[in-house]
């Protein structure tokens, strides 16, 4: 059976991003993921479990909800990224986290997942938060070496 458009009029479809967890998965670089902290945040539980599963065992320290409204609550100051699946929620709520991220969080990593990635890529023009769109579907590795790059590319000399 096919899914349910979920009424946002976005031509998305509610359903959970598809997250590969298996044993061909690509490893932590050893030393370097010490200090990474990642806030994960859909209102899918599939999508929440399967993702902070792959990271989990890549080393990362996670964080998840499904409340849009608590991203900058549970990201801290030193995290690496926070990882927002924005069809999830409505676009008020949206808005309103990416510019508290943007104020309060500056250097964090604010990683989009979404089936509108043109949306967000006009959108993070205004906004002051660090932001990378990743289109639907996404596979954790992908994040992953997201926000690796990230890192790289920011890292003190």
């Amino acid at each position: 059976m096919p899914p349910a458009n979920d009424g946002r009029g976005d031509g998305c479809e509610a359903v959970g991003t598809v997250i590969a967890v298996h044993q061909g998965m690509r490893p932590a670089q050893a030393g370097r993921w010490d200090e990474t902290n990642v806030t994960i945040v859909s209102d899918n539980a599939e999508t929440l479990d399967g993702l902070e599963t792959y990271l989990q065992r890549a080393g990362v320290t996670t964080r998840s909800t499904r409340n849009i409204a608590r991203a900058v609550e549970l990201t801290s100051t030193f995290a690496s990224a926070v990882v927002i699946f924005p069809d999830d929620f409505g676009p008020a709520a949206v808005a309103d986290a990416l510019t508290n991220l943007g104020a309060q969080r500056p250097k964090t990593l604010v990683v989009l997942v979404t089936c509108a990635p043109k949306r967000f890529a006009r959108e993070s023009q205004t906004l002051r938060a660090t932001m990378l769109v990743v289109p639907r579907p996404a596979w954790g590795w992908t994040i992953l070496d997201a926000i690796r790059d990230h890192l790289a590319r920011n890292r003190a000399p």
